[in-house]
């Protein structure tokens, strides 16, 4: 989530856009999107995230969501930071073509920002 958007109520509906750094069009194999899929299904689980509608798109995703364990913003922000290693993890591991640029790209963005270590995969 954007440094400058709160959530006040993590119990109302929240709508939540989740975008990779520069609109790239990431979550086009299914390993990505499964990653996402094991992800949200673990903050459902174990965070108290409820999700009322949600959907992939390429280069973001889209949720409606509440929690009722937790802030939304510290869910959102974890489901972030682990999706962001698992994420370039499977970029390394799976075949991909855009690898070495994905990867380049993704370091740049983490060096530019000053805040993320080696990459940095969510705006």
């Amino acid at each position: 989530m954007s440094e400058k958007y709160k959530v006040i109520d993590s119990t109302v509906p929240t709508f939540i856009t989740i975008t990779v750094v520069d609109w790239v069009d990431l979550l086009v194999r299914p390993v990505y999107c499964n990653i996402i899929d094991d992800s949200l299904n673990y903050c459902i689980k174990e965070k108290g995230l409820s999700i009322h509608a949600y959907v992939y798109m390429s280069s973001h995703i889209h949720l409606i969501a509440t929690a009722f364990d937790g802030e939304l913003q510290n869910v959102i922000r974890d489901f972030k930071k682990f999706t962001s290693k698992k994420l370039i993890e499977a970029i390394k591991e799976y075949p991909e073509s855009r690898r070495e640029w994905l990867l380049r790209k993704f370091s740049y963005e983490a060096q530019k920002s000053g805040r993320a270590k080696d990459y940095k995969l969510w705006q």
